[in-house]
């Protein structure tokens, strides 16, 4: 079951559901909230290498993150983002989520910037139950257009299912958790377990 407007607005004032900072009224809507992008991101730099072969050790593959992906950078209103088509840039939400372990989280672009060509997310939209942090999005241009980004700006919208029981085990208490508590743009960390 998906929560309604007034099931949102309940859960953020028991605090079973905390957004951060707390959205205002006009920012929940039917069976979501609005959440805002901030203001750093990260991009794929000039390429030292031609390729990322995940079935290599961790070591490798993050060394060979590493050549390729900038430190995270700042923007703003009077310095924006020019997002160039076919680019891809992780941001970090301006919004800080936690979720309980009995509610799963979905993350949905807005269909007035998709309609620009603006991914907000290439594959990542569930947010599991336990989950505390920024939500890192993967936003890409498909249009043909560069597309000017400034913080704050309302870039997805989030809604909530709410599980018959509560997992046995939620993000922030399992060990192999690569991004719990993540704040800021954290970039892709894969363990060599993942590869098959």
């Amino acid at each position: 079951m998906r929560l309604c407007d007034q099931d949102i607005e309940k859960w953020l004032v028991t605090k079973k559901l905390i957004i951060t900072p707390y959205p205002k009224k006009q920012l929940i809507n039917g069976v979501t909230v609005d959440i805002h992008l901030g203001n750093t991101f990260r991009i794929f730099c000039d390429h030292t290498i031609s390729c990322i072969d995940l079935s290599s050790s961790q070591e490798k593959i993050s060394k060979n993150l590493k050549k390729v992906m900038s430190n995270e950078k700042l923007f703003s209103k009077q310095n924006p983002f020019f997002l160039k088509p076919k680019a891809l840039v992780l941001f970090s939400t301006l919004e800080s989520i936690t979720l309980p372990d009995n509610l799963v989280g979905w993350l949905d672009g807005r269909s007035s910037l998709a309609r620009l060509g603006l991914m907000i997310h290439v594959t990542s939209h569930r947010i599991d139950p336990g989950w505390n942090g920024n939500i890192v999005l993967e936003i890409f241009n498909a249009g043909n257009l560069t597309l000017v980004l400034t913080p704050k700006i309302k870039i997805a919208a989030l809604s909530f299912e709410l599980l018959d029981k509560s997992v046995i085990r939620p993000y922030s208490a399992r060990y192999e958790s690569k991004y719990k508590m993540q704040t800021g743009v954290v970039p892709s960390r894969i363990y060599k377990e993942e590869v098959f």
